[in-house]
C-alpha cells in the first residue's frame, strides 16, 4: 500500500468502511510504521539514558553535542570540496533545515499551557479526592498502590524505571495492536472480576455512603 493512501476500518453497524483517523508522528514511532526512523529514535534514546544511567547528565549532553558537531562540520567540509571539485553549486548541504521554522506561536503556546494547566488542576483534584477519602474504596485501593510502589522503589531506581518505560513505550503498543483481540478479552475479564470484587467491598463496608433519600423521608413522617 502507498505511503499517502489513507486506512479504513469496516463500521459494525452499518458495514460501510470509514476512514482511520491519521497517526501523529509520536503514534507512528512507537507504532514503528517506519522501521528505519523508528530504529533509529529508539536506538538512540536507549544509548543515551544508558548513558546517562552511568555519567552525569551534563557529561552526556557535552559528548553527544560534540559528536553532533563533529559529524555536521565534517559533512560541511565534505560537501563543500566535493562542490569546489565538480564545480557545482548545491548550496549549504543544510539548507533544508537552516529554513525550517522553529518559532512557537503564542495561539499553540496557549493551546499547550491550557491543556497542561487542566491535567494539572484534574491530578490536584483527583489527590485531594483520595487522601481525603472522599469515597473509602478508592482511597483503599490507592493506598494499595502506594504501597507496591514501595516495593518497586526498592527494586528499581529511578533511571532503571525510565529505561523500563522508555523501552515499554517502543514494544507494548506493538505488542497490543498485534494481540488486541486476546488481551481485550483478559482485560475485560480483569476488570469484571475487580469491579465485583470491589462492590462486594461497598457493600460489606458501608461507609461513604448516602442514605436513600426516600428511606430519610419516612423517618420523618
Amino acid at each position: 500500500m502507498a505511503g499517502g493512501s489513507k486506512r479504513y476500518s469496516r463500521n459494525n453497524s452499518n458495514g460501510n468502511f470509514q476512514p482511520l483517523p491519521e497517526r501523529g508522528p509520536v503514534e507512528s514511532l512507537i507504532y514503528w510504521r517506519d522501521v528505519k526512523k523508528s530504529g533509529i529514535v529508539f536506538g538512540a534514546g536507549l544509548i543515551t539514558l544508558l548513558a546517562i544511567s552511568s555519567f552525569s547528565v551534563i557529561s552526556v549532553f557535552a559528548y553527544l553535542s560534540l559528536l553532533t558537531l563533529f559529524g555536521t562540520v565534517a559533512f560541511r567540509i565534505y560537501k563543500s570540496v566535493t562542490q569546489a571539485v565538480q564545480k557545482t553549486n548545491d548550496g549549504h548541504p543544510f539548507k533544508e533545515y537552516l529554513d525550517l521554522d522553529l518559532t512557537l506561536s503564542q495561539e499553540k503556546v496557549q493551546n499547550i499551557a491550557g491543556v497542561a494547566v487542566a491535567h494539572i488542576n484534574g491530578f490536584v483534584a483527583e489527590l485531594r479526592r483520595l487522601f481525603l477519602v472522599e469515597d473509602l474504596i478508592d482511597s483503599i485501593k490507592f493506598g494499595v498502590i502506594l504501597w507496591v510502589f514501595t516495593y518497586i522503589g526498592a527494586w528499581f531506581n529511578g533511571m532503571t524505571l525510565v529505561l523500563l518505560a522508555f523501552v515499554s513505550l517502543f514494544t507494548l503498543p506493538k505488542v497490543y495492536e498485534n494481540n488486541k483481540q486476546s488481551i481485550d478479552t483478559y482485560l475485560d475479564l480483569v476488570r469484571s472480576k475487580l469491579t465485583e470484587i470491589t462492590d462486594k467491598i461497598r457493600v460489606a463496608i458501608p461507609i461513604g455512603k448516602n442514605k436513600p433519600v426516600a428511606a430519610e423521608s419516612d423517618k420523618d413522617k
